[in-house]
């Protein structure tokens, strides 16, 4: 039993079997390890042959660059010297044309010149003939000339007799002017005198008016007198120094011999300060107001057309200080009894 058991058992060996497993796994890593060089190999070949087609593709990169530079100097070129070519091109048109006209130009002259001569030849005949109907013109002349000679003769002899009438209308035109600067003269003297007749009276109207003065020849109202400030319209107080001043004047209208051309003149007058109302500057309150005189004066009946109103402004200062006294001063209207 124990002998029978003995022989059924044995010991197991493993060793060829992890002998077996080693040579397979070595063949298995050699194999592995031909591939990857194999594999290493392809893909260095690989990389060599793309590395010399870049250097190639560079190569051809910078070979076509050089051309196409050198293509666009050879366009440039070409584009200039077609500039050129085209400038030339129309300098010779211009001269072909010159050429054509001055050519054009000879015919014409060529043929003009030929006709010229034919018609010297006919106006030569035509001279030849006129010369002869001269002469025979010449002679009229000559007879017309003695004619024109007597009646110029006649003519002298009536212009020394003008001339001797003329002299004596002469010395009665120089008797009559001075008759008549005389008469002048004494009309300008007697309108001095009414004149003085007028100031005489107004002097005595208007004596107890302190603001009213006489300034030369004429009489000077203050504007407060007659408006109030910055207006154009007469008050009532002024009215009946008016009224005086009309009557007055009146009278010595139905005086003045009607051939005596006078007027009464209205000038206005403002001082220098700005107007502040309604207008638009002092040239216009002043003519205003002087026509405003003016028109009150017509209708107490003096006679539009003996009547004058003028507007000064400041332009006419009798004080040229920058005082409230002064400025009162230059505020003024003047009547003057003056020739048309």
């Amino acid at each position: 039993m124990a002998l029978s058991a003995r022989r059924r058992y044995r010991p197991v060996d493993y060793w060829p079997g992890f002998v077996d497993a080693l040579s397979t796994l070595l063949l298995v890593i050699i194999f592995l390890l031909t591939v990857f060089m194999i594999a290493q190999f392809l893909l260095g070949r690989e990389v060599t042959g793309k590395d010399t087609a870049l250097e190639r593709l560079n190569a051809q990169i910078s070979q076509l660059t050089e051309l196409l530079a050198l293509e666009r100097a050879g366009s440039r070129s070409s584009k200039d010297e077609l500039a050129g070519l085209q400038a030339s091109l129309t300098a010779a048109e211009r001269e072909r044309d010159r050429l054509r006209s001055d050519a054009a130009s000879g015919a014409d002259r060529a043929r003009a010149e030929g006709g010229r001569a034919e018609a010297l030849t006919a106006q030569l005949d035509q001279e030849k003939e006129a010369t002869g109907r001269a002469l025979t013109q010449v002679e009229l002349l000559n007879q017309q000339i003695a004619a024109l000679r007597r009646q110029i003769g006649a003519l002298e002899d009536a212009l020394n007799a003008s001339e001797s009438r003329d002299r004596e209308s002469q010395a009665k035109i120089a008797d009559l002017g001075s008759r008549l600067n005389v008469a002048l003269a004494q009309r300008v003297q007697e309108l001095s005198r009414y004149r003085s007749d007028f100031f005489g009276r107004l002097r005595e109207i208007l004596a107890d008016r302190p603001d009213v003065r006489v300034v030369g020849d004429r009489f000077v109202f203050q504007s407060e007198v007659l408006f109030a400030a910055g207006q154009g319209e007469l008050n009532d107080a002024a009215k009946p120094e008016l009224d005086k001043i009309a009557a007055a004047l009146n009278e010595l209208a139905a005086e003045i011999p009607p051939d005596i051309n006078w007027v009464m003149r209205v000038d206005g007058h403002t001082d220098i300060r700005p107007t502040r109302n309604a207008f638009p500057s002092n040239w216009a309150l002043s003519s205003a107001r002087a026509i405003a005189v003016v028109q009150y004066l017509i209708t107490k009946g003096i006679p539009p057309n003996r009547l004058v109103a003028a507007g000064f402004g400041e332009f006419q200062p009798l004080d040229t200080a920058q005082t409230e006294d002064a400025f009162r001063r230059n505020r003024r209207i003047e009547l003057k009894l003056t020739e048309r």
